[in-house]
């Protein structure tokens, strides 16, 4: 049911799905195209190319070859030990799209019950406060600090959960929380490039949506609040 919802919801937004495909999918199919790629004729050394053109004296001695590098494994997120053997994650789903984070790094699930507090005069990424019985809970519109300004308009009408990042004090607002499932770290595509959407550790292959690297994404926030001078208390 919750799946039919979102997909009525996503069909006004063509032009949404199409950025988001491009936004999640890209590190994948660009790995993809780089396997299935012809190798290039490797080019000659430079040794070998100087003996092959000059006379060559009697006493001239081959050239020892030079050692061909390993190429380099596929690493994950560096210094993240849940992603160096199996471990569990759990999809949740905004405005449409399918999102992923490590079990172990989730801090809770809090169902949407009341209205998140407003803070006046905070950008359009930040809903509010969840007020706790134990922590106030900083909750961040999660589409539009994805998509950067792209984010449906009605992608806070449909938030039901807020997902809390690890221990702190951030959280992010979702439609439906799905199902967990085991993954290998080589079921992901492990990104390593992040200059770009650093929040995004990769993209589980088979169920084609993104891991979210939860502390990278926790520091950013933390970041954006200092550097935006917000007063979220």
């Amino acid at each position: 049911m919750a799946d039919e919802k979102l997909t009525q919801l996503a069909d006004p937004s063509s032009a949404i799905a199409n950025y988001l495909d491009e936004l999640l999918h890209t590190a994948t199919d660009t790995a993809l195209r780089e396997e299935i790629r012809e190798p290039e004729p490797k080019p000659m050394r430079v040794q070998e190319t100087v003996a092959a053109a000059a006379p060559r004296p009697e006493l001239a001695r081959e050239p020892t070859p030079e050692p061909t590098p390993e190429p380099v494994p596929e690493m994950p997120v560096s210094g993240s030990e849940w992603a160096e053997r199996p471990f569990e994650c759990l999809i949740f789903k905004v405005a449409g799209l399918q999102l992923a984070v490590p079990l172990v790094l989730l801090g809770a699930i809090h169902r949407i019950e009341e209205e998140i507090r407003p803070i006046p005069g905070s950008p359009r990424w930040y809903m509010g406060i969840r007020p706790g019985s134990h922590q106030n809970l900083r909750v961040v519109d999660t589409a539009e600090w994805i998509m950067a300004g792209r984010a449906p308009a009605n992608a806070r009408d449909n938030y039901r959960f807020v997902i809390r990042l690890d221990n702190s004090e951030w959280g992010l607002a979702c439609d439906d929380v799905a199902q967990s499932f085991t993954l290998s770290p080589e079921d992901v595509r492990w990104r390593t490039a992040r200059s770009k959407r650093p929040w995004l550790a990769g993209t589980v292959i088979e169920q084609m949506c993104a891991l979210v690297d939860v502390r990278t994404m926790a520091n950013l926030l933390v970041r954006a609040e200092r550097e935006q001078h917000l007063d979220l208390s």
